[in-house]
């Protein structure tokens, strides 16, 4: 683990908007700092993904109705629903897990690094058997639809030469939570930090840190 960058930045973007996509809205704003996860297309069974889905638009829809921004009960309901009923899944390594394999969890390690400093500042990263948790803040004029596309369309090719194989690699979409203060950017570093231990796995090499968490 490598601890390096601090961040001192804007991490209570007053003018945050909801960017909506085919099923899961994202919250987007300018000089803002995202946890992110995207995971491999068979890490999750089906029923649980579309539950999640369901339960996040319901979530998003009623503060959209009613006018309003969020409520901090909403917002916490939103991080529990990825922390606890996502990540539980995740974490029992469901699907063919090839971000196991060394070289594929290389060639995603070296897509994410490649562009730091230029088009993003990476925070922290962690390549997991079936999902890759990521903070970083975009640079300019790069989106964040426009990283992950970047990152996942090239690693998908990738892997997909060295196991000889075809069709889709990654999930389409992805989860996003736009980061709003302090104590938040702290706990997902330390989230990012500590999954390869709280999953069981030892000595995994696949994350960094670079931030020491100050603001």
């Amino acid at each position: 683990m490598h601890e390096g960058r601090e961040f001192h930045g804007n991490l209570a973007p007053a003018d945050a908007r909801i960017r909506s996509r085919k099923r899961l809205p994202h919250w987007e704003a300018p000089k803002a700092i995202y946890f992110v996860t995207f995971r491999l297309y068979d890490s999750l069974p089906r029923g649980t993904a579309q539950a999640v889905v369901t339960e996040r638009n319901d979530i998003f829809g009623t503060a959209k109705q009613q006018g309003r921004a969020h409520s901090a009960s909403e917002r916490e309901r939103l991080s529990r629903l990825f922390s606890v009923r996502i990540e539980q899944y995740l974490d029992r390594g469901v699907g063919a897990c090839y971000l196991a394999k060394p070289t594929i969890a290389r060639g995603v390690a070296d897509a994410l690094k490649h562009f730091d400093g230029t088009r993003y500042h990476l925070h922290a990263w962690c390549v997991m058997p079936n999902h890759v948790h990521v903070v970083l803040e975009p640079r300019g004029n790069y989106s964040l639809a426009g990283i992950l596309h970047s990152w996942k369309s090239y690693t998908a090719q990738l892997a997909n030469r060295i196991l000889g194989r075809t069709g889709p690699f990654w999930q389409r979409e992805y989860y996003d939570h736009l980061i709003r203060d302090g104590k938040q950017y702290s706990r997902s570093i330390r989230y990012v930090a500590e999954n390869p231990t709280r999953a069981g796995l030892q000595e995994w090499p696949w994350v960094e840190v670079r931030s020491r968490g100050g603001i």
